[in-house]
């Protein structure tokens, strides 16, 4: 029999556990001393809602999937039949193949061949290595097609700071801008500044009843390039950190799904926003016949 989240790959060290799954590519289970730091899956089950599954070639949602690149119009497959949407890629559900797996860290790749909606074949990669540093995810893309490709990646890990809800959490989030989107089809349509607003939290505060499930952009970072987020509960704390090719952050605290509402939050590195095949608003394009892109992005404990 095989299991819905296909085989499993666990690794560890530096006092760090982790498990990723073939399907998806997903983190399906991450802890340091025994201590969860995602809010995962069971290997008997899917992902529901997202959970650790890698964004690719695009995250989040595209209008009515369709979009012109390259003189051509392209549909995708409605993912979000109920919003109209095609939504976050087409490698969560793939079963990935495994390349390297050592005791500390795992490679899964993954070969998107060309077909209705995205005629272009692509090489996926991921990497996921444990240290003390915790750990760090490595999502690339190559081109294998003879013609520029669209391109966007993402992922969708749920933080933990302890037991939930997340209401007592206090949350630091590094961003300047959040996007506005429609109500109905959660569709980008402006943005504003977070001063002045309850989404503001530059300075660390507690969440309490703030509702999340918002884009995130203009990211202070370090001298590393590096933005930090920081989710601290009454007796831990965890980190998300990007590299400078991650653009935006979703935050997302699931209200809207009573069985798991406020239990975690969902804190997803995006190179780009909703519909940015077809804004092209921090789309990028991958150059013929080799054209990558790779991003980085971790968490660890507190």
């Amino acid at each position: 029999m095989v299991m819905p989240s296909g085989e499993q790959f666990e690794i560890s060290g530096g006092g760090y556990r982790a498990v990723v799954t073939e399907s998806g590519g997903a983190l399906r289970h991450l802890s340091y001393d025994g201590t969860e730091l995602v809010d995962g899956f069971d290997e008997s089950e899917t992902a529901s809602g997202g959970r650790g599954q890698l964004l690719m070639p695009w995250p989040n949602r595209i209008e009515d999937g369709q979009y012109s690149f390259g003189g051509r119009d392209h549909q995708l497959a409605l993912t979000e039949p109920r919003r109209h949407n095609a939504s976050h890629g087409l490698a969560r559900w793939a079963a990935w193949t495994l390349e390297e797996h050592s005791p500390n860290s795992v490679s899964l790749t993954l070969r998107v061949m060309a077909q209705t909606g995205y005629p272009w074949a692509v090489d996926l990669h991921v990497l996921y290595d444990l240290s003390a540093d915790g750990l760090t995810v490595t999502q690339t893309a190559t081109n294998l097609s003879d013609s520029p490709a669209p391109y966007a990646c993402g992922a969708h890990p749920y933080l933990l700071a302890g037991d939930g809800p997340i209401d007592d959490w206090e949350l630091t989030l590094p961003a300047a801008r959040r996007s506005l989107v429609s109500a109905d089809r959660l569709l980008p349509v402006g943005s504003e500044e977070v001063e002045g607003t309850e989404l503001d939290f530059r300075v660390s505060r507690p969440i309490r009843a703030t509702v999340l499930n918002d884009s995130f952009t203009d990211l202070v970072r370090d001298e590393a390039g590096r933005a930090v987020v920081v989710l601290q509960g009454p007796q831990r704390g965890v980190t998300l950190w990007v590299d400078d090719n991650v653009r935006w952050l979703q935050v997302y605290s699931a209200d809207d799904v009573p069985a798991t509402a406020r239990r975690s939050l969902a804190v997803e590195p995006m190179t780009a926003q909703a519909n940015a095949f077809r804004s092209g608003e921090d789309l990028t394009t991958l150059a013929p016949d080799g054209g990558e892109l790779s991003v980085s992005w971790g968490i660890r404990a507190l």
